[in-house]
């Protein structure tokens, strides 16, 4: 996302006003301000401007790689951006209020309502990842990546995740951990677009099911 619009490596908050800016926004109006703001709650560990960033730069990879004409680029990266602006791990709300608060910002900028309506489903899918269609494809994989990182990285996200869920207890937190685990493992193929089919489905396999027997050996 940073390079498409000539703004380089450069640290999460910068990166995503500068994608803001993209979208034809400035890098200090209220909404992106509003973005960041929620990004640096307290109970966040692993859903943060870091991991935005990490998502936009991976959709970038995925577009330059696929080459799919007829796609909205632009839909994509902005349900990127918006795609976990409110994030309450006790809710069960948080796409769509991200979604609302993403087509809010972007009428602002006098987007059209197709687009709009585009960018708003593709935050609201994010909720199970079942992807249809290649702008959803893309999202996706750029969310879920970090699932066929590095085992080091991966352990880092999965503390992130721990962490932000620290009001539950241990037991609760294997149980539904594990039934995670198990949603993408039962999948046919857990990225969708050849791309990331390529480079990180077989590493994410390994991560989910190490992380699975290590949730079962704590038993």
């Amino acid at each position: 996302m940073s390079a498409a619009y000539g703004c380089g490596v450069m640290a999460a908050e910068h990166a995503l006003r500068c994608a803001w800016v993209g979208f034809g926004g400035s890098a200090g109006d209220e909404s992106i301000t509003r973005l960041l703001s929620r990004h640096a709650e307290p109970h966040r560990r692993y859903h943060t401007a870091t991991h935005v960033m990490r998502v936009l730069e991976q959709v970038e990879e995925i577009l330059t790689a696929e080459n799919t004409p007829g796609i909205d680029a632009n839909a994509i990266r902005a349900a990127a951006l918006f795609h976990d602006v409110v994030y309450d791990p006790r809710s069960t709300t948080n796409e769509r209020e991200s979604a609302a608060f993403a087509v809010a910002a972007l009428w602002k900028l006098r987007w059209p309502e197709s687009q709009l309506a585009l960018v708003h489903h593709l935050i609201e899918a994010t909720k199970g990842h079942n992807a249809a269609g290649m702008e959803a494809a893309v999202l996706f994989d750029a969310d879920l990546a970090i699932l066929g990182a590095e085992p080091a990285a991966y352990a880092e996200y999965v503390d992130g995740v721990r962490f932000e869920y620290a009001f539950v207890d241990d037991d609760a937190w294997r149980t539904g951990r594990a039934a995670v685990l198990h949603s993408f493992l039962e999948r046919s193929h857990i990225f969708s677009t050849p791309t990331m089919a390529a480079a990180r489905e077989a590493q994410a396999r390994i991560n989910l099911a190490a992380e699975l027997n290590a949730l079962t050996a704590d038993r």
